[in-house]
């Protein structure tokens, strides 16, 4: 592989802001996962943002600063709902190889082009399935089997938390990525949460490592399961929201 082919010294220099080393090897899988995301975006619709310096800011380092909130060297089950082309998961998977990841994404050629990757990366652990958020939360899925619930997904979080909160283990977290402050749609969400099993728990504000990019994590605690009404059919949490 093309060592010099790209400028990987801001990359890790970000993330050495989180505590985070990565190895040869890693770095590699993220070159290769940027060549294929620009590959096959040529054909297909997977994000607006190519350019190199941008990807390693807005994508990569974006998704792993999970680790701002969550102890990411644990060995947790992840879920990663709306996965797109593959935010935060195969990031988080990348940095954080302990992690056990399943990305789900309602559309089959993305999913395509996320087992992919998982092939030409060689990480293990970690599967993509092609299913709606509201399909696979039922019960004899997934539902309730994860430690922790992600999301980069666009949408209120009264919305999210339907989607996200039933695929969450008692004592476990759903945390939604934001890109700005939500102190007015956290009030909104809260009855929503509390319907949903989920309590506020934290959010972690913080700018993106050598950037002005404003970030929020949005926390929310699994304290009781998850009443077996919700998440309700598709499209409803979208249009009719908690």
């Amino acid at each position: 592989m093309d060592w010099n082919k790209y400028d990987f010294a801001p990359f890790c220099d970000s993330v050495k802001e989180f505590g985070l080393r990565l190895d040869d090897d890693q770095i590699a899988q993220f070159m290769q996962y940027y060549e294929l995301l620009t590959e096959w975006n040529q054909f297909m619709n997977l994000t607006a943002i190519t350019e190199f310096e941008e990807v390693c800011m807005k994508h990569f380092i974006d998704s792993i600063s999970l680790c701002k909130a969550v102890d990411c060297t644990r060995d947790y089950t992840v879920i990663d709902v709306g996965t797109g082309a593959g935010f935060p998961g195969i990031p988080l998977k990348i940095a954080f190889p302990n992690l056990k990841i399943t990305l789900l994404d309602s559309l089959g050629k993305r999913v395509k082009f996320l087992n992919e990757v998982i092939k030409r990366l060689g990480v293990e652990d970690i599967e993509a399935i092609h299913g709606r958020a509201e399909d696979f939360a039922k019960p004899g899925q997934l539902r309730e089997q994860f430690d922790l619930c992600v999301s980069r997904a666009v949408a209120n979080l009264s919305t999210l938390s339907e989607y996200c909160l039933p695929y969450v283990k008692i004592g476990g977290f759903f945390i939604s990525y934001k890109s700005e402050k939500i102190s007015d749609e956290m009030q909104t969400a809260r009855h929503a949460i509390a319907l949903l099993g989920g309590n506020v728990y934290d959010q972690k504000e913080f700018i993106l490592p050598n950037s002005d990019i404003y970030r929020n994590l949005f926390q929310i605690k699994k304290v009781i399961a998850t009443p077996k009404k919700y998440p309700r059919k598709a499209g409803i949490p979208s249009k009719e929201p908690l």
